[in-house]
C-alpha cells in the first residue's frame, strides 16, 4: 500500500462520513481491520480516478445518467 492512500485511508476512517460508516460496519460483520482499510483505500482512489476523467469537482450526491 502506497504511504499516501494509506494515510488518506486511514485519515477517511476516523474522520465522520460515509466511508467510516462503511469501515465500521463491515469490521463489525467480521471482517479483517486491514482487508477493510485496502477496500476503503480502492474507494477513494476510484472517486480520485473518476474526478479527474471527469474533470469535475467532487459532488457526493452524484448520480449517473446511466441509472
Amino acid at each position: 500500500m502506497a504511504p499516501a492512500t494509506r494515510l488518506a485511508a486511514m485519515s477517511a476512517i476516523r474522520s465522520k462520513g460515509e466511508l467510516q460508516d462503511y469501515y465500521l460496519r463491515k469490521v463489525a460483520d467480521g471482517k479483517n481491520k486491514m482487508l477493510v482499510l485496502n477496500a476503503v483505500r480502492n474507494k477513494i482512489i476510484h472517486r480520485i480516478y473518476a474526478v479527474i476523467r471527469r474533470g469535475e469537482i467532487y459532488n457526493k450526491n452524484y448520480m449517473s445518467s446511466l441509472v
